[in-house]
């Protein structure tokens, strides 16, 4: 991973858009930036139609005065390819890349993403323009970073599309033999008999084919990050000492496999706006953390480090994978339904707590509130209020902040405990009509998550392709989908030594979302020592009690014993007596699993057992619930975050040096909503 150029602490700012602004307007931006220590500004996002008001005519002048002006200020510029939003002019000029819906409605320009990326008119325009930019400022002293388009994850449906999957779908699968045998195409008659009666999945009768609908996923995915290898290749070639990146954006509509998108990003950047006002919120913020650094790894391990002009290697040098908050809402949570004013205070914790997991800064979306468009309301660090209000301040104060803890740069986060992630898992849950409608898999990954984080673990999210050996214990949590040679790394995990659990709805399938026959979990069978024979979905209101006093709900099943012995068994009705919790010694490790959804704290007492049997130790025994501590190290140096997130004083026994206030503790006393980072003694 590379770091922006001539930025070597942490960074700070957000998404600045001076065209939306009178020139006067701009001085008075980059004096209130530097007053709030601003040191990187996202600029051009969505200025296509600005850049390029008609076909190849370009209008620079404007974006030289602004990039000018922030150099003049000592801001650095992560420079953006427009190309999320292509101007009027291209729309009406080729039609045919607006993009259709799967319903087959070609969709009209007035908005942003109103593309299709396997038009062949608009990667060649956003190409051009990429070209552009690069041969323009390619020597600007302002340029850190380049930012190619926003939050890649727009469909299209359209004829382009349909050339584009078939195309995919013959390098996957070479022949219409193995592609029907995958898609099981004799299921309602859908054996195909040659390539061109292939289209992308549109609306239909009833259901649709699930394992098409997965491969469309896979394929918009690939599609995408073709679109973007070819403008990260024309602006590498122009500058191979600034490094290149795109935003990801999080949510279940987005087709990105982003664990394979970062072998071909300089840098994981990601925006993130946690949906919940309430706890969930900080929840939530620990997640997307804690993907953004595990996403981080795989881009590190290609060991990906461009050369700079004078020969040096322009590599990332901080302790760990680099990644970077891109976007976030600094006075705003976007719950659905309603905006939710941040209290004071949280805006910084939530920018500490990305920080700790090893984010390179905190960067917000956006810098000055809009005056209209259609996201006149959204937050910004500088409000429609202006500099004289609270979130300002607030701004300030982060800024200053994040200049005293600029040496934590050097740590990275070292976790014993690892939760499996697969977006496949995800996209075939999605696209299949489960047994239950509360089966989610992000609900799933996200109770592990935070049953963990309540027990004060850190936790790694490993992919197929990641080296599990180095955890103490790993969780599967409805891993649906499993490959053969998963199944076999699993295994051999276990076998030398780790420790496993797996929830229910896990290995069900291959990676073509074919159900695996035999009984459940097909491809983990041998190594749990069990069978499950019949899934029994509950309603959300039932609760089966445990005889460990906890209570399941949302699914149970029936467990099978072919070697594992029960830990907990359910009490009373259908199953009663019969395995809820089973072990199974596999090799030199142990082997869980979970027949039922427990509540968060049995859900968390149960992890907390089996990482503390495994030999995974919590961060910080001593902070008490409701202080989320983590921590970043080196082999010589440890910097311990406590975040309060609860509404009363709270203190945790440890002694450092506070960077936040420079003094030396053996005590931290946290103030309601509180933080501090201690250089640990």
């Amino acid at each position: 991973m590379r770091w922006p150029k001539g930025l070597p602490g942490l960074c700070y700012g957000g998404d600045y858009n001076p065209e939306q602004w009178p020139a006067e307007v701009w001085p008075t931006d980059v004096e209130l930036m530097r007053r709030a220590r601003v040191n990187l500004v996202t600029v051009g996002v969505f200025a296509w139609s600005r850049l390029e008001p008609q076909p190849g005519r370009y209008d620079f002048d404007w974006l030289d005065r602004v990039l000018d002006l922030l150099h003049d200020g000592g801001i650095r510029v992560a420079l953006a390819t427009p190309t999320a939003s292509p101007p009027p002019w291209f729309s009406l000029r080729h039609p045919d890349a607006l993009p259709v819906t799967a319903d087959g409605v070609r969709l009209s320009h007035g908005s942003r993403d109103t593309y299709c990326a396997s038009a062949p008119a608009y990667r060649t325009a956003a190409r051009e323009i990429a070209a552009a930019l690069a041969d323009r400022y390619r020597d600007h002293p302002a340029l850190a970073l380049w930012h190619v388009h926003n939050e890649y994850g727009s469909t299209c449906h359209c004829e382009h599309v349909a050339v584009a999957f078939r195309s995919w779908l013959r390098a996957r699968y070479g022949d219409l033999d193995r592609l029907n045998e995958a898609w099981t195409g004799s299921f309602w008659s859908q054996h195909y008999s040659g390539w061109e009666q292939i289209r992308p999945p549109r609306a239909t009768r009833y259901l649709g084919n699930p394992s098409q609908l997965l491969d469309f996923r896979r394929f918009v995915s690939d599609e995408l990050l073709e679109a973007y290898v070819e403008q990260r290749d024309l602006l590498r070639a122009a500058t191979p000492d600034v490094p290149v990146t795109t935003n990801y954006v999080l949510g279940g509509w987005v087709p990105v496999d982003h664990a394979r998108w970062s072998a071909e990003v300089d840098l994981v950047a990601i925006d993130h706006y946690p949906a919940e006002a309430g706890p969930g919120a900080e929840e939530q913020t620990g997640f997307a953390a804690d993907l953004a650094r595990s996403w981080a790894r795989h881009g590190q391990r290609t060991g990906r480090a461009g050369r700079t002009a004078s020969g040096a290697t322009n590599r990332d040098t901080s302790g760990g994978p680099a990644w970077l908050l891109m976007e976030s809402a600094p006075n705003l949570i976007l719950t659905p339904g309603r905006m939710h004013a941040k209290e004071p205070g949280r805006m910084t914790r939530h920018s500490l707590a990305h920080v700790a997991r090893g984010s390179r800064g905190a960067m917000f979306f956006q810098w000055r509130a809009s005056r209209g468009g259609a996201e006149v309301f959204h937050s910004a660090l500088l409000p429609h209020a202006g500099p004289d209000s609270r979130a300002f301040r607030e701004a300030v104060s982060l800024g200053a902040l994040l200049d005293r803890l600029s040496e934590v740069d050097a740590g990275t986060v070292r976790a014993s405990v690892a939760v499996a992630w697969d977006v496949s898992s995800w996209w075939a849950m999605q696209a299949t009509v489960l047994p239950s409608a509360q089966l989610d898999y992000l609900a799933e990954v996200s109770a592990a998550h935070r049953a963990l984080g309540r027990a004060g673990h850190p936790v790694d999210f490993v992919t197929d392709g990641d080296d599990l050996f180095g955890y103490a214990l790993l969780v599967l949590p409805a891993l649906y989908l499993v490959s053969d040679r998963y199944a076999s790394r699993i295994r051999d995990y276990v076998a030398a030594g780790g420790h496993l659990l797996v929830s229910y709805f896990s290995g069900i399938a291959d990676e073509h979302a074919r159900v695996r026959v035999g009984g459940y979990p097909g491809a983990l069978r041998d190594l749990l020592g069990i069978r499950v024979e019949e899934f029994h979905p509950l309603d959300p209101a039932t609760r089966l009690p445990l005889s460990d006093g906890s209570t399941g709900r949302l699914w149970a099943e029936t467990v099978r014993l072919t070697g594992a012995t029960p830990s907990v068994s359910y009490l009373g009705g259908l199953l009663d007596g019969q395995p809820a919790l089973t072990r199974h010694g596999y090799g030199d490790g142990v082997a869980w699993y979970l027949s039922t959804r427990l509540d968060d704290d049995p859900y968390r007492d149960l992890l907390a057992r089996l990482a503390e049997t495994a030999g995974a130790a919590p961060t910080c025994p001593a902070a008490p619930a409701g202080v989320e501590a983590v921590r970043r190290s080196t082999a010589e140096t440890s910097w311990l975050f406590l975040l309060n997130h609860t509404d009363s004083p709270q203190a945790v026994p440890v002694s450092g040096v506070d960077l936040l206030t420079g003094a030396h503790v053996d005590i931290v006393r946290l103030p309601a909503g509180g933080c501090a980072v201690l250089r640990e003694d």
